[in-house]
């Protein structure tokens, strides 16, 4: 039997399970970026405007949280909260602990996008009577966001690979499921070969989609598409 035909074969006897693996993965990478993303602009916007106790509150969770493994971070989560009663499933725990981990990093790219735009936006939003508050929501922030899909996108990414890491908190995510299928079956090539090839395809959807998104809400002579993507 050739190698393709065992690939073909693994996957037909063992679709439930990699759908199964799928599933969370794709649950795992959509709710952590979405919760990085809200603590993350809530981040950013603290320390660019709030007063200087709260950026240096902030700065040192970003520091702190760049500064470390988020593997250790995520055993935290999981193994030192039960200490003071706060019991998780592994699913909750490692989507807990990649949202504050994402968080950290969405914030210094919205933060550098805040920093970049115009300052002529900002004083014209006051100038017409805008509050401070409905400068930064109407005017500062779309503009940002605008202009941070690009880094926003590499971090999408990166949470669907960093999202193999909850297998060590036996979340029945991809490379668990493909642990749990090799142990039955010990065709590990054929089975991570399946695995590396479901990552590729959804980091190039979540991209080219990323991108056209880029395109369609980019602002004429302020923000033009990223050569990056």
């Amino acid at each position: 039997m050739s190698f393709m035909e065992r690939v073909i074969e693994v996957v037909y006897n063992y679709s439930p399970m990699f759908l199964e693996g799928l599933k969370n993965t794709l649950v795992l990478t959509a709710t952590s970026f979405i919760m990085g993303f809200v603590f993350g602009a809530l981040i950013a916007v603290g320390r660019v405007y709030g007063p200087r106790p709260l950026r240096l509150i902030l700065a040192s969770y970003v520091e702190l949280i760049r500064g470390t493994p988020m593997l250790l971070q995520l055993f935290l989560v999981y193994y030192a909260l039960p200490r003071i009663g706060i019991i998780l499933d592994p699913l909750i725990a490692a989507f807990l602990g990649m949202g504050l981990n994402s968080a950290a990093y969405q914030s210094e790219y919205l933060r550098s996008s805040i920093k970049a735009v115009p300052r002529g936006q900002w004083e014209a939003a006051l100038s017409i009577g805008m509050t401070r508050w409905q400068a930064i929501t109407s005017i500062v922030m779309p503009i940002a966001l605008r202009s941070s899909i690009p880094a926003l996108t590499n971090e999408l990414v990166y949470l669907l690979k960093y999202s193999s890491i909850a297998y060590f908190l036996t979340v029945v995510e991809l490379v668990y499921a493909g642990k749990i299928i090799g142990a039955e079956t010990f065709a590990y090539l054929e089975i991570y070969t399946i695995i590396a090839i479901i990552y590729l395809t959804l980091s190039l959807i979540i991209t080219r989609t990323m991108k056209n998104i880029e395109k369609r809400v980019m602002i004429p002579g302020l923000i033009t598409p990223s050569a990056r993507m």
